[in-house]
């Protein structure tokens, strides 16, 4: 694995204390991320912040996939550093991006992403999701952590809200259905967050 974040393993403690410190967030229910081994953490994508929260709410170092642009990029340096896997959001299939998470996972890893692929800036609660999640997590043989993001990223904020939903197992259910069951259980967690 060639990839394994080293500025990111030194700057996290600090980095996370002060992001805990300067949004405030609720977490809840965290305790569902393992202590060791490969689980894949997937939930809605509202803002720039939310792989930080993501980040913040363990203290296992987490492999997010993100757009490539921001690794080809002026601050790409630092994205490889961290240990995000790039992903072409234009291309139909991201084999390089899928073969890099299923590395991850296989080695133990953490992986998070966005079923959404993008920020959703609709009004619709969730946009559907791509099956990448649940087709990494089915072949390193793992489970998936769903989340839900809420509220807002401001100073000292009142309502920003991170919640871990149970551990879902995928290994038995077809693609099309293991997702439809991680897009339904994040859509849950946000009305019910809320």
């Amino acid at each position: 694995m060639k990839n394994n974040a080293k500025l990111y393993r030194i700057l996290r403690p600090a980095l996370a204390g002060l992001f805990l410190a300067y949004y405030n967030p609720t977490i809840v229910n965290s305790e569902v991320i393992p202590r060791k081994g490969a689980c894949v953490i997937a939930g809605n994508h509202k803002h720039a912040m939310d792989p930080i929260l993501v980040d913040s709410s363990t203290k296992r170092v987490v492999y997010t996939l993100a757009k490539k642009e921001l690794h080809d990029g002026p601050f790409g340096w630092f994205f490889r550093a961290i240990g995000a896997i790039p992903v072409d959001l234009h291309a139909a299939r991201n084999k390089e991006a899928l073969a890099s998470a299923v590395e991850h996972l296989k080695a133990g890893c953490l992986i998070n992403l966005s079923p959404e692929a993008k920020r959703n800036y609709t009004e619709e609660i969730l946009l559907p999701f791509k099956p990448g999640a649940v087709v990494m997590a089915k072949r390193a043989g793992c489970r998936i952590i769903p989340y839900s993001i809420t509220g807002d990223y401001r100073f000292r904020s009142k309502n920003l809200k991170i919640t871990f939903g149970e551990p879902i197992d995928v290994s038995k259910l077809e693609v099309p259905e293991a997702n439809d069951l991680l897009f339904s259980t994040v859509k849950e967690l946000l009305l019910n967050a809320k």
